[in-house]
């Protein structure tokens, strides 16, 4: 199964990211296994955000830039408000990654 490295840039990500740098540099971890630890960590996000989330959220917000590359989409929009079932929420700026799940699969 393939993957997107996209979940590498979100908090949790960059942190196990900078452990496992840490562990490498300390010569706790080998780097072939720190890799093979963010190849299963991008196998483990995608599987359990298919699997996992139910919630839907509607995004509403002024498009700021927008932009398609090598089958990525990246939208940046300002004064986004997220709504869910529970409550609004707004976020002054945010940034949307979008890939094509069917490449997953290819």
């Amino acid at each position: 199964m393939a993957t997107f490295e996209l979940y590498r840039r979100s908090t949790i990500g960059m942190c196990l990211t900078e452990t496992l740098d840490e562990m490498v540099s300390n010569g706790t971890l080998s780097p072939e296994l720190a890799i093979q630890v963010l190849v299963q960590f991008d196998k483990s996000m995608t599987e359990a955000l298919e699997t996992q989330v139910k919630s839907k959220v509607t995004i509403k917000g002024h498009l700021h830039t927008y932009r398609f590359c090598d089958n990525v989409w990246t939208f940046i929009l300002q004064g986004a408000i997220f709504k869910n079932e529970e409550s609004p929420e707004e976020v002054g700026r945010v940034k949307i990654v979008a890939c094509d799940s069917k490449l997953l699969t290819q």
